[in-house]
């Protein structure tokens, strides 16, 4: 790839990024006083996270079972309000046991 040519999707990519995070502030100069479209802005980043997480949770590991394994024990972990550090670290052994598991048999 020439110089040039990363210069140009530099370009590109820098246009894009700041285009994407000026249109709001251009289009929505005051407070937004709407409540429906206040929640609807407050629960974007958690769908987003969501949809972006999921769907790399069931493909992390080489068998089905295990991922959903893991995901029902990191909910069930995150419902009893344990930190992030334990749910990500439980999960992961409860995938890791259950792989081995799998391989065993």
């Amino acid at each position: 790839m020439s110089v040039r040519l990363f210069f140009l999707y530099l370009l590109v990519m820098s246009l894009v990024t700041y285009l994407v995070r000026a249109v709001p502030f251009l289009l929505f100069r005051g407070k937004i006083k709407s409540r429906f479209f206040r929640s609807f802005l407050y629960y974007i980043p958690y769908s987003v996270l969501s949809a972006m997480t999921f769907p790399a949770i069931l493909s992390a590991t080489g068998s089905l079972l295990s991922a959903w394994i893991g995901f029902i024990t990191a909910l069930i972990l995150a419902f009893m309000d344990k930190g992030l550090i334990k749910v990500a670290a439980y999960s992961s052994a409860v995938v890791l046991a259950v792989d081995l598991l799998i391989r065993l048999f």
